[in-house]
């Protein structure tokens, strides 16, 4: 029986490739940064802020739809009154 040499792999090791787990993307990042800005800039004087209130006012709808992203990421708990949640499951007899 003759020596047969195993076949080389054919395509990429998917394992290997791409960036590590919890890295972040730098070019997600660097959009980021030149977005920020750019707004900083478009502001003139009053800067990030100023753009953002002449936003709010040109464009309504766009400036809620962005303000209704941000605002869950503000909401914090008092340390000393917790927030709960709690889930409340009632069944009501429909004869009644």
């Amino acid at each position: 029986m003759p020596n047969v040499e195993p076949k080389p792999k054919v395509g990429l090791d998917r394992s290997k490739t791409g960036r590590a787990k919890g890295t972040p993307n730098k070019t997600t990042a660097l959009l980021k940064d030149a977005i920020l800005k750019a707004a900083e800039g478009a502001g003139g004087e009053g800067g990030m802020v100023a753009y953002l209130q002449a936003q709010a006012k040109a464009n309504p709808g766009p400036f809620m739809a962005l303000l209704g992203k941000v605002l869950p990421m503000q909401i914090q708990g008092d340390p000393d009154s917790p927030i709960f949640t709690v889930i409340e499951r009632r069944v009501v007899d429909p004869v009644r």
